[in-house]
């Protein structure tokens, strides 16, 4: 069965809620590509009552899903999406709870961005010390992940203005993920001193350098 855009976006909406159509764009498309043709779909899908899209507190137009149970009998990916692989434990912000319980424990203090509060994921200060992680959750289809993957350096490499920081990403502990750092070059995270952080399901913590 193909997947169009429409069902990416559907599914991607009952995730998470309430992103931008550049936002959208960024995950499923890709960083930076034309946002024209998820504008067209999400105003398409606002004029069948499937989504609404409200100005958020940052000012930004959100699309929001209007009902749940609409979304499940229109995208085919509900149909074919495997719920025993994506347990809730990867959804962004609980993995951001356990990041946030794990370096109090250790003596952090944070500053956490949840849900879609704009700005720094997760900044947190020891003393002298800083460390700086995003946070991406587990996409529901493979090319999703990549995107995630690729956004979560760039907005790693964003944030990097302090040179005394720490600066790590943080990941659900799957093959996908694993594959995708393990290929990036070792002399771009020699460079940019950025680790990896993955949880898995039981949400124990292993970080790569």
């Amino acid at each position: 069965m193909k997947v169009t855009l429409k069902d990416k976006i559907m599914d991607l909406l009952i995730d998470k809620e309430g992103l931008t159509d550049r936002e959208i764009t960024n995950v499923i498309l890709g960083v930076n590509e034309p946002q024209q043709a998820v504008n067209q779909v999400c105003r398409a899908l606002t004029s069948k009552g499937i989504i609404r899209r409200i100005i958020r507190r940052d000012g930004l137009i959100g699309n929001y899903i209007i009902a749940e149970e609409t979304v499940q009998k229109s995208s085919p990916l509900n149909q074919t999406k495997q719920v025993e692989l994506r347990p809730s434990i990867f959804k962004e912000d609980n993995l951001k709870q356990i990041l946030n319980d794990f370096l109090h424990a250790d003596g952090w203090e944070t500053q956490i961005a949840w849900g879609r509060t704009p700005g720094i994921d997760i900044n947190a200060i020891r003393g002298t010390q800083r460390w700086i992680i995003e946070v991406k959750g587990l996409g529901s289809l493979n090319p999703m992940n990549v995107n995630y993957f690729l956004a979560v350096l760039a907005e790693t490499l964003q944030r990097m203005d302090d040179p005394n920081a720490k600066y790590s990403i943080a990941l659900p502990d799957v093959k996908q993920f694993r594959n995708l750092w393990d290929r990036l070059p070792l002399l771009a995270k020699q460079r940019t001193g950025i680790t990896a952080i993955f949880i898995d399901e039981l949400g124990r913590i292993n970080e790569s350098g």
